[in-house]
């Protein structure tokens, strides 16, 4: 797709919770501009080009294993920890289903 994938509604849902939260102080000093840009361009719903779409499938396959720590579930203590607000940042789970079912390789 040469313009891009536009995310669905729901990972732009998931961006605009990630890019308030960042606003809040809630994603940590070792946050990145990388993920600051990317819950922008998702909360937007700008496309995301086949090169972003392989380095959010490469994110989710690195940070998966985030899910298990203290603060990335509703109702846990310190959520949304950063880990979290990064992860939606990302486009959280619905970013990830989105992602892996494009075949840009």
């Amino acid at each position: 797709m040469a313009d891009g994938h536009v995310p669905p509604k729901g990972v732009q849902e998931v961006g605009r919770r990630a890019v308030r939260w960042i606003e809040e102080g809630k994603a940590g000093r070792n946050f990145t501009d990388v993920g600051r840009h990317r819950a922008h361009q998702l909360a937007d719903g700008d496309a995301v080009s086949d090169a972003e779409v392989k380095k959010m499938k490469a994110y989710f396959a690195r940070h998966t294993v985030d899910k298990d720590a203290d603060g990335f579930k509703r109702g846990s203590k310190g959520f949304p920890s950063p880990g979290r607000v990064a992860w939606d940042a990302w486009g959280g789970d619905a970013g990830a289903r989105w992602v892996g079912r494009l075949d840009v390789d």
